[in-house]
């Protein structure tokens, strides 16, 4: 064993053991600067919306408990006009029809309509007045569908539609499907939390 070859081996050992103290303090370094994570407990079941369940992923087959009242959605439209997409959920009722609207413009916003094939009117002009109450013209515009369940239009088509609103919040509205009639529907805004959300199968 010559001079030449212990020194090589002690060179090296010395070159390993600089390496793993350098590789030991960067990994320590590393581990001060990394964020701490919470371990506080939290709860599996809680629900990330005030609603229980997300209103924006609603669909035929699930059912709506309103507290006193259960009701199903029969069918979907998914509504879209530029950039803006909304949607309207039909609900199983009696004496007659209702559905629930969820929009986002930004925030989350439901509306509860009942149609009102009673009221013999089109849209027209900056206000009407219905029943006593005077609705004001807040939006209007057309756009396009898909339906998804019963609701007893095509699969895809076109719409037009008129919004109105009263001082006091109450809503008309005006829709119309592939140029076909205009129908009215009065309704009212409801707040998250109003209904628990059970998805369908």
């Amino acid at each position: 064993m010559t001079v030449e070859f212990v020194l090589l081996v002690i060179l090296l050992a010395v070159a390993i053991v600089v390496g793993i103290m350098l590789y030991k303090q960067r990994a320590k370094a590393q581990q001060s600067q990394a964020p701490v994570q919470s371990t506080a407990p939290a709860d599996p079941f809680a629900t990330t919306t005030e609603t229980e369940g997300d209103p924006r992923g609603i669909k035929a087959g699930d059912m709506i408990d309103w507290g006193n009242e259960r009701t199903w959605i029969r069918g979907s439209l998914r509504l879209s006009e530029g950039g803006a997409v909304w949607a309207e959920h039909f609900l199983e009722v009696e004496g007659g029809r209702r559905w629930l609207s969820v929009e986002e413009d930004p925030d989350l916003q439901l509306s509860l309509w009942s149609a009102r094939p009673d009221l013999d009117l089109v849209p027209q002009g900056k206000a009407m007045e219905v029943e006593g109450t005077v609705y004001k013209l807040q939006e209007k515009g057309s756009g396009s569908y898909r339906s998804e369940g019963t609701t007893g239009l095509k699969p895809e088509g076109g719409l037009d539609y008129v919004d109105y609103e009263a001082d006091d919040g109450s809503l008309l509205s005006f829709e119309r499907f592939d140029h076909g009639s205009w129908e009215a529907s009065t309704g009212k805004t409801i707040m998250p939390g109003t209904f628990t959300i059970y998805p369908g199968s």
